[in-house]
């Protein structure tokens, strides 16, 4: 097979998949759900309690803590799907290059995920600015624009984060029950007891972009690029694991 016939069998198994596919949904809906109700109900009541001293930018993608447990979701499905009643020995039946099945499993999760969080995290944004009144802010101030790209592309490595680990560890189960708890409770305590060690963890790191001045010595794209490399670590222990292991 092609790489581009690959691909064509990854997206008709993605689309064909409701907990997959829901799943990459999920991360646009469950997002813009949540920005709806937190910013018609306490937008600007909270930035009026703050006086002035918020990152309008930051709380801009409030949202995007809910829409990452979706994306870690997809990234798991969409790999955890392969090891249910002999799927993976079917597909590298189909295809035997495991180099080639995993290289466009991957790029395809990565595209559609980026591709979602994207458009997700521009939606959260201008749609949550309807609610704000004199406190909205638009694409021109200054660390917007940056945070609205940059939320789509942290979307998308944490999907990629979660579907490495997934392969390696062969179970969604095993890998949600690992990162969700890690990015809502692990890593903020992390944070209280040692803020530098903070920086450089994946969902930590990749958040910096979302602020309009990030403080610490780690900046918003570097941090950004630390999230990469975490999601890079999980795609190579995939990797290794995809070409060692018996399907």
């Amino acid at each position: 097979m092609s790489t581009t016939d690959v691909l064509r069998s990854e997206w008709i198994k993605i689309r064909s998949v409701r907990s997959v596919f829901g799943s990459l949904m999920a991360v646009f809906l469950v997002t813009l759900a949540v920005t709806l109700l937190a910013f018609a109900t306490v937008g600007q009541a909270e930035a009026e309690a703050e006086n002035g001293d918020t990152d309008l930018v930051f709380g801009a993608f409030y949202a995007l803590n809910f829409g990452q447990i979706a994306a870690i979701s997809f990234g798991a499905t969409a790999l955890s799907s392969e090891y249910l009643n002999g799927a993976l020995r079917i597909s590298l039946a189909a295809v035997p290059r495991r180099d080639l099945f995993y290289a466009a499993k991957m790029t395809l999760i990565g595209v559609l995920a980026l591709a979602v969080g994207l458009a997700t995290s521009f939606t959260a944004f201008l749609v949550g600015q309807l609610f704000m009144g004199k406190y909205a802010i638009g694409l021109g101030e200054p660390g917007a624009l940056r945070a609205a790209f940059g939320g789509g592309i942290y979307l998308a490595l944490m999907a990629l984060f979660a579907a490495g680990l997934t392969v390696l560890l062969r179970s969604a189960v095993a890998v949600l029950s690992l990162l969700i708890p890690f990015v809502l409770i692990v890593s903020f305590v992390v944070g209280d007891i040692a803020s530098g060690v903070a920086l450089y963890l994946p969902d930590r790191a990749g958040q910096l972009v979302l602020h309009q001045n990030p403080e610490g010595s780690v900046g918003p794209w570097a941090g950004l690029a630390v999230t990469a490399g975490w999601a890079g670590l999980a795609l190579l222990a995939g990797w290794w694991a995809m070409r060692r292991r018996d399907a």
